[in-house]
């Protein structure tokens, strides 16, 4: 598989294209979205004191790419035989990582409804789950990509005290609605906006919750929305309704149109940014640059 440009779907109809596949016994999911290709493994060159489940950079045609091995970060034994494995190209916060899976299935098209947050799941690799998936014939777990790699390389992740470059900073009152289903990225984004002079933050767990909010503020006779919320911040990978199809409500909403919606993400590359525009993005920073997040807040309602 090395083309995903037949199976990418329409912006902001609350649904996605899973690729499952195996490690150990276990059923397993990843966005589409996130997958340059899937190839046969390559040999790899292992590198003295790398990070622990780093197995050692392949070359990709002209890229040199890390490898995690699933199996190890979840606990699981290895492949019988590591030749039948595969190495799926993943794409995430700007950066290309090989990961090792024992095999890869088909692709299922799914709504962001059918996933099922994690509520007390908090060990083992749960601890990894973004979600259930709940199919007829099996229930997948849509794996944290993203907590994998940071948990791995810490730097990967969010700096607050790269906001230290930004200079002196005055607190404000513009309030600021923000959906984020990771509940560590939830804290830390509150703790970033506030350092950067935003505490009016009322943050959700999904682009569901966050639609209702809004929804009400618009339905009160009594309330601007626009008086009460100055803009919206959303991730796109988020149970029941994800941040595309979130933007696309807000913008297709008379009462609401005005708000300016940045989309957070670890999903904003090259190729994807045309999502974000059509369903009416103000702007779109990717994880984790968390000082441009901040600039472009400050351009929008300051």
């Amino acid at each position: 598989m090395t083309n995903k440009s037949n199976i990418l779907l329409e912006s902001g109809t609350n649904e996605l294209e899973i690729i499952m596949f195996e490690v150990g016994e276990g059923v397993y999911g990843i966005n589409v979205l996130k997958v340059r290709e899937i190839i046969n493994p390559l040999p790899i060159t292992h590198i003295p004191n790398s990070p622990e489940n780093v197995e050692g950079v392949i070359r990709l045609r002209e890229e040199v790419l890390p490898v995690i091995n699933l199996a190890d970060v979840l606990n699981v034994p290895a492949s019988a035989d590591p030749t039948k494995d595969k190495f799926i190209i993943t794409e995430l916060n700007q950066v290309k990582i090989a990961f090792r899976v024992h095999h890869v299935s088909r692709i299922h098209r799914i709504s962001w409804e059918q996933i099922e947050k994690p509520s007390e799941l908090s060990t083992g690799q749960q601890a990894y789950a973004i979600g259930i998936i709940k199919l007829e014939e099996t229930m997948p777990i849509l794996l944290d990509f993203e907590k994998i790699i940071i948990d791995i390389t810490p730097e990967a992740g969010i700096n607050i005290d790269t906001l230290k470059e930004l200079g002196p900073r005055e607190r404000s009152q513009k309030r600021i609605v923000a959906a984020e289903d990771s509940a560590v990225l939830r804290e830390l984004l509150k703790d970033t906006l506030a350092k950067a002079g935003y505490e009016q933050v009322r943050f959700f767990e999904n682009g569901k919750d966050a639609w209702e909010y809004l929804e009400s503020l618009a339905e009160d006779d009594n309330v601007n929305p626009v008086d009460k919320v100055q803009l919206v911040i959303t991730d796109i990978e988020m149970p029941q309704m994800d941040g595309h199809h979130l933007t696309k409500r807000i913008k297709s909403d008379s009462r609401l149109s005005d708000i300016p919606v940045i989309v957070f993400s670890s999903l904003i590359t090259g190729d994807l940014y045309h999502k974000g525009k059509q369903v009416g993005a103000s702007s779109q920073v990717s994880k984790p640059q968390i000082v441009e997040l901040v600039q472009e807040v400050d351009k929008f309602i300051l």
